[in-house]
């Protein structure tokens, strides 16, 4: 009689122990953005209990929690994200997460690996000569003898020629410019509204010291110019309103 006795108050022990370990644990719903689009694939971890969990194509998980426990959300384009369990959490059943994208440091690429062969070393042209564009190149012949440069100075053609070389210059910086720097780098980094970009570009193209940083290649001052420009004209945006 005295080890039923001992048996059942073991077992109301172990009874009460499990409850106390379970009390308030519940299973909630939540649903992942990025911006404003849902994100699938994100891997969540209960670091309290090791549950794991992984976000639907809508964005979507279900995770067993309680009060304190600590979630971390992980994906490989999304920096980490962290969520305490609050009461109220528990109380509306659902959670709102929302993530940001990873900043990915630009990489210069090397598109031309014997970018050492030249039109000068493979002696197609003399060392040190003026490399002209296609809207140079008519500039220089419509200036290359004394009667075009006056003819064509009268007509006003020389004037347009050397707009055609700034607007080609200017072209040659959007193209770098979409090299260097993706849309949403505009966006998320520099916080330009989607409909300003292109004016943005050509706001920043008309910066000499942008262009220079361009022309050099050198990235780091162009990342470093950029960011000043792009609050710059923020205020211009804002003060257009």
């Amino acid at each position: 009689m005295k080890i039923n006795n001992i048996l059942y108050i073991i077992f109301l022990f172990i009874v009460q122990i499990s409850f106390g370990q379970t009390s308030g644990v519940k299973e909630i719903q939540g649903q992942i953005f990025e911006q404003s689009t849902v994100v699938d694939g994100v891997n969540i971890i209960n670091n309290n209990t090791q549950v794991t969990a992984v976000s639907d194509i809508n964005g979507m998980f279900s995770i067993v929690v309680k009060e304190g426990d600590v979630l971390v959300f992980s994906s490989v384009n999304l920096d980490p994200f962290k969520r305490r369990i609050t009461a109220d959490d528990l109380a509306s059943n659902s959670l709102l997460i929302k993530m940001s994208a990873k900043e990915i440091e630009l990489k210069e690429v090397i598109v031309n690996e014997n970018a050492h062969i030249t039109a000068e070393n493979l002696g197609i042209i003399p060392h040190g000569q003026k490399k002209y564009t296609p809207a140079e190149r008519k500039v220089y012949t419509a200036t290359s003898t004394s009667v075009d440069k006056i003819l064509n100075s009268i007509s006003g053609r020389t004037a347009m020629l050397k707009k055609e070389v700034k607007i080609e210059k200017k072209e040659v910086l959007f193209r770098k410019m979409e090299y260097l720097f993706e849309e949403n780098y505009y966006t998320d980094r520099l916080k330009i509204p989607l409909e300003h970009i292109k004016g943005f570009q050509l706001y920043c193209v008309d910066s000499p010291e942008f262009a220079v940083s361009l022309n050099t290649k050198n990235k780091t001052m162009s990342m470093f110019l950029i960011t000043g420009l792009a609050q710059e004209y923020l205020k211009i945006i804002e003060n257009e309103k």
